[in-house]
């Protein structure tokens, strides 16, 4: 709808004053109220004519204000509604108070004033004095007047303290609502620092401006040490432990107190770490990597933010593992920190179940130390050595050839990126061959700039904190400023010791203390910021800083890898939670990560199979012999010569035997027959078998010899009583030797068992493949013990060998009927003990060679039992055959009357033989015949006696047998005496047939004057003591 009103107006427009007008609004509703726009219809009188203008309503004035219109009275004022285009008004303000936003608006064309978005407002005025503060300044929020609603905050200029509100705000009342603050001295706080500028490490051209920079900011902010201000009292150090000795004095004993040191450089911190216990001084270093300050004992006040070397170490481990490696090999160049780091390491992979198998060091020429390295197959190499050094030793890599897709190298991450390009007149090798000697190995590297975007402490994100650093240098090449890397831990180290200043306040406080209040003999206060510094945890630039036990930082690891010629990243360690942050980037030159160790391949050493069945079959024919000849002895045992060898003893010569032969199979059988798990089986049958094999065979000989032997070399009185041989002693000697073998190996089985070993040989390399090498392994059967033992069976069986020997060569001459075949008994003691004595050393030195160990000690008891058998079986074999004494005892003595022994009949048949020589030379020669006679009544006299001695023993025994036989010659005695009178001799004075005793005196000889001599050593011996009956069978 519109509406149309008819008003008056004098408007002065264009010279013409207009008095009528018309004012139509149209869709008023729907315009804003505060730009409402109208259409102003005037009438000219001249003209007689409305014209219609533009203009802008009337506004509002603002509170406890009003407006100022120009040309119009107050009644005018009252009755318009529109104003014309370009007319301006003006905001006027009661008593004290000021417009506030836009003072004056103008019409404009469309029917809006200008800046009609701004609200102008009247306010009271706060007082300007709060605006300014002495020895600090206010800024005030929004800029302009003081009015309502604006703040102003305080602050003040370095070396003075804010007391007051830092912040007022002015209210509606025209008034701040906090008084006027001050600004007063600080307490200043000394921090004395040695910081190399030069020298070996001028680490101090880039950790000064990072340290001064912290400094600064920890000064301006109100909420860390309000009340104090730290200053930074600073040398340069060089570097060098002598210039920092006197520069400790002046820092000592010159005021002001400093309250904390700060050195870099590992060898000056170990001297200033050393002096300050004595002053209850705090140490903070910011560039000291030695493992040896990590000793508390030493340096109990020592605090770091640059890690130990030795954090390098668990990272290491952790890629170890990764990896798979369980031998490594180590390279360093002897220096303190490079030792004790070394250590460390092996402490670490000692854990781990790493071994060290190489340790290597140099102090300036390394060739012989990488020849070692590649002697010894080394293949993981953990390098410790500075850049220059690091140089050396990759040039004798590259001539050693111990690079490559078999080795990787583990370095130091701190050396230059382009360490090994710089030329370097210390070597022979060129940047190609250095390129070639380095590629792809890994270094790890202490994380001095936090990767992440965060902000720490000091409210800065670690780039931000370049780009400021950056600017203290004044555009510095980075890397040609010294410390540049180690700048965000000096940046760190000053932040960490004012939150640990800071944190000391209050507890001091409590105390009646105060830090400035400390002095050189002041504890408390030492104590405090000590406990304070070993609980700090706070993220800096550098990472998230935190101590360990010893005042070290717990850091991040960087691991890089040489790809290519140039260093990348291929993962974090973060050795406080153990987390390996791992990329997946890395490359090898072969197909994954080297081996550790050249791949060995275990291989057993098993017996020749051809030898073994060689020799187990004539152990197998032995063991037959064996049985044949116990069968034998058994069978014929009531044979009177078989009696007289003592066939129960030959029968434990033959088990022993059988026992010894048995023990050549479970010698021969290997992993190759039997498992691993049965093999110590094995090795029992061995001991037990061998051991009662010769217990039995060698004792039941030994037992003869030594009866012989205490028979026939004691005293004609003590021998008479020894004559009559007891079985039963003979059998107790042979069971208390082998009750002292079955008690050794049951005290030897029982403390020390055996078990298998391996024996590891040296490594062979196959010619196909030369990463692989052979591993020789040869079982072996052993206790923890086994040469103690050895040596105790060895000692025992060769003292009974040795006496063996002796008794057979002391009864080689001796001839007894008891028992008949100790001469070869004798014999075979003396084969056994021989082989023995050459067996036991020869096999213990062969053992490495399992062949011919085998091939020793089995023919070893093949050939003793062999002869054993032979020389006391075979001849009494033999003789029952060709003889056909097959007879029992009464059937021998029926058939003859008699038993003699062999060595009886053969000297019986050789007196006969020399009775008829002498018969002959008789009849050939009659002019002699009396002196023949003669002789031959000699010698036919001294026969008999010869023979009556020979017969001695037997007679005796069948003196004892006469009863027992009466009955069965009573029947015989016919036909025996028949038998007498055929072959009748003549008494013992008789004279044998055409001997003349008139002519034995007369015509004797001189050559047989002495022939009685013949057999005067037989003449002691009686022949009374012959029975009658037993001479005709001398001579037939």
């Amino acid at each position: 709808m519109s509406k149309v009103a008819h008003l008056c107006c004098f408007v002065r427009l264009e010279g013409v004053l207009f008095r009528f007008c018309k004012l139509s609004f149209m869709d008023f509703k729907q315009r804003s109220a505060l730009s409402p726009r109208g259409i102003m219809f005037c009438r000219n009188y001249r003209r007689k004519k409305w014209i219609a203008m533009s203009g802008c309503a009337i506004i509002r004035p603002p509170r406890d204000g009003g407006i100022r219109y120009r040309g119009l009275t107050q009644e005018q004022i009252r009755s318009v509604q529109i104003l014309p285009v370009d007319y301006e008004i003006e905001y006027i303000c009661r008593g004290s108070r000021i417009i506030v936003g836009p003072k004056v608006r103008k019409c404009l064309p469309n029917g809006t004033w200008t800046d009609i978005n701004q609200l102008s407002r009247c306010l009271l005025v706060c007082p300007r004095s709060w605006m300014s503060l002495e020895n600090g300044r206010a800024i005030l929020q929004p800029s302009g007047q003081p009015v309502e609603g604006t703040v102003l905050h305080y602050s003040c200029h370095a070396g003075f303290l804010l007391e007051g509100f830092n912040i007022s705000h002015c209210t509606k009342l025209g008034k701040w609502d906090s008084p006027k603050p001050l600004c007063v001295w600080k307490k200043k706080l000394y921090i004395g620092a040695l910081f190399p500028m030069s020298g070996g490490w001028p680490g101090g051209q880039a950790c000064l401006p990072a340290a001064q920079m912290a400094l600064d900011l920890v000064n301006n902010r109100s909420d860390i040490l309000p009340d104090y201000e730290l200053e930074l009292i600073h040398y340069d150090s060089m570097c060098d432990p002598g210039e920092a000795t006197k520069l400790l004095y002046d820092l000592l004993y010159t005021e002001p107190i400093k309250i904390v040191l700060m050195p870099g450089c590992s060898s000056v911190s170990t001297l200033v770490a050393e002096a300050a216990r004595m002053w209850n001084l705090i140490v903070f270093s910011y560039g000291s990597s030695s493992p040896a300050l990590s000793n508390r004992q030493r340096f109990p006040t020592f605090f770091r933010t640059h890690p130990s070397a030795t954090l390098h170490n668990p990272t290491r481990v952790r890629l170890f593992q990764k990896w798979g490696w369980t031998k490594i090999a180590t390279i360093q160049q002897t220096t303190e920190v490079f030792t004790s780091t070394l250590d460390d390491l092996e402490e670490r992979v000692k854990e781990a179940g790493i071994e060290i198998s190489v340790r290597q060091s140099f102090l300036t020429d390394p060739a012989v130390a990488v020849k070692n390295l590649k002697r010894q197959d080394a293949r993981i190499i953990v390098g410790l050595f500075y850049e220059t050094e690091a140089r050396k030793v990759f040039c004798e890599v590259f001539k050693e050839k111990l690079f490559g897709k078999k080795y990787v190298w583990f370095l130091i991450g701190w050396y230059a990126d382009n360490w090994f390009k710089i030329k370097d007149p210390a070597i022979n090798c060129t940047v190609e061959n250095m390129t070639e000697a380095v590629e792809g190995h890994v270094t790890t590297e202490i994380v001095m700039l936090n990767p992440e975007t965060v902000r720490g402490a000091s409210n800065l994100t670690s780039q931000e904190f370049l780009v400021q650093l950056m600017s203290r240098l004044g555009g510095k090449n980075p890397e040609e400023t010294g410390g540049f890397q180690e700048a965000p831990l000096a940046y760190d180290a000053m932040w960490a010791l004012a939150l640990a200043l800071n944190k000391t306040v209050a507890p001091l406080r409590a105390k009646g203390w105060a830090l400035e209040g400390f002095n050189y003999n002041n504890k408390e206060i030492t104590a405090e910021i000590y406990r304070a510094l070993n609980t700090s945890s706070f993220e800096g630039v550098s990472g998230h800083v935190v101590f360990d036990a010893q005042g070290s930082r717990m850091a991040w690891t960087l691991i890089e890898q040489l790809q290519g010629g140039s260093y990348k990243k291929i993962g974090y360690y973060d050795s406080t939670k153990g987390n390996l942050s791992w990329y997946g980037n890395d490359k090898w030159i072969g197909l994954g990560p080297p081996a550790d160790q050249t791949k060995v391949i275990k291989e057993f050493r098993y017996l020749s199979q051809k030898l073994f069945v060689s020799v187990s079959v004539f152990a197998g024919l032995g063991i037959l012999l064996g049985i044949v000849c116990l069968s034998f002895n058994i069978y014929n045992s009531s044979v009177r010569y078989i009696q007289n060898s003592q066939p129960y003893l030959n029968n434990m010569t033959a088990v022993g035997c059988v026992l010894a032969l048995a023990a050549v199979f479970p010698l021969g059988i290997d992993g190759l027959h039997v498992h691993r798990s049965q093999f110590p089986v094995v090795c029992q049958f061995r001991l037990w078998l061998l051991g009662l094999g010769f217990s039995l065979a060698y004792g039941s000989m030994f037992t003869k010899i030594w009866w012989v032997h205490t028979v026939f070399t004691k005293k004609d009185e003590k021998k008479e009583k020894r004559k009559h041989l007891e079985p039963w002693k003979l059998y107790a000697t042979v069971a208390v030797l082998l009750a002292i073998d079955v008690l050794s190996l049951l005290i030897w089985q029982i403390m020390d068992p055996l078990h298998i070993t391996v024996e590891k040989f040296t490594k062979e390399a196959p010619k196909e493949d030369l990463d692989v090498l052979i591993q020789p392994l040869l079982e072996h059967c052993s206790s923890e013990k086994m040469n103690t033992w050895l040596g105790v069976v060895y000692g025992y069986k060769g003292l009974l060998l040795l006496l063996g020997i002796f008794l057979a060569y002391e009864t080689k001459s001796i001839s007894t009927e008891k028992i008949n075949d100790h001469r070869a008994v004798g014999m075979a003691i003396y084969n056994v003990a021989v082989l023995c004595m050459i067996t036991a050393p020869v096999t213990m030195i062969l053992s490495s060679q399992q062949d011919a160990s085998f091939a020793f000690a089995s023919l070893a008891i093949i050939f003793s039992v062999y002869i054993t058998l032979v020389v006391l079986f075979v001849p009494k074999i033999r003789r029952l055959i060709t003889r056909g004494e097959w007879q029992s005892e009464q059937q021998d003595t029926l058939k003859t009357g008699s038993s003699t022994n062999n060595n009886d009949e053969e000297k019986s048949r050789q007196l006969e033989r020399e009775n008829r020589e002498l018969q002959k030379i008789i009849q050939e020669a009659p002019l002699s015949l009396l002196i023949a006679k003669r002789n031959y009544k000699f010698i036919y006299l001294k026969n008999r006696t010869v023979i009556t001695a020979l017969k001695e023993e037997r007679v005796t025994e069948l003196r004892n047998q006469l009863a027992e036989r009466q009955a069965l010659r009573s029947r015989r005695r016919t036909s025996v005496q028949n038998q007498n009178q055929n072959h009748s001799v003549p008494s013992s004075h008789a004279e044998p047939p055409s001997y003349s005793p008139a002519t034995d005196k007369q015509s004797l000889p001189p050559s047989f004057s002495n022939s009685s001599n013949l057999y005067q050593g037989e003449g002691k011996l009686s022949r009374n003591n012959c029975h009658n009956s037993r001479l005709p069978l001398l001579y037939k």
